[in-house]
């Protein structure tokens, strides 16, 4: 049985708390929007992370906060060698997380059941 890598969950975590501050504090494009840092995902050696974000904006606005992200990964990934001491930090890989929008959408649906069925009665 594969043993739980729970150095990679716990170098996660604590890169998910120091780029969302950066992301609030340090980067100045006013496109960027809001943005949550929902989890980041390390691989075992290190070399490369995913890093899932959310807003509330709509598609095209998440297109162009993820392309300005990529931008950034640089820079990012400078601070976080600065406040993280790791021998490696990893590449920045920036992807949109659906699940908010996923878990409003069947809300909705299980509303619009709950409705339908009250009307049935």
């Amino acid at each position: 049985m594969p043993k739980e890598f729970s150095r990679t969950r716990r170098v996660g975590e604590q890169m998910q708390r120091e780029l969302a501050q950066l992301i609030q504090q340090e980067i100045k494009d006013p496109r960027i929007g809001m943005l949550t840092v929902q989890a980041v995902e390390v691989s075992r050696d290190f070399s490369h992370a995913k890093v899932f974000v959310s807003s509330l904006d709509n598609a095209e606005g998440m297109q162009q906060s993820l392309a300005i992200l990529a931008r950034a990964s640089g820079f990012l990934r400078h601070e976080l060698g600065q406040r993280i001491k790791l021998r490696i930090i990893p590449e920045l890989h920036f992807v949109y997380d659906e699940s908010i929008e996923r878990g409003n959408r069947l809300s909705s649906l299980i509303d619009k059941a709950i409705a339908s069925d009250k009307k049935d009665e």
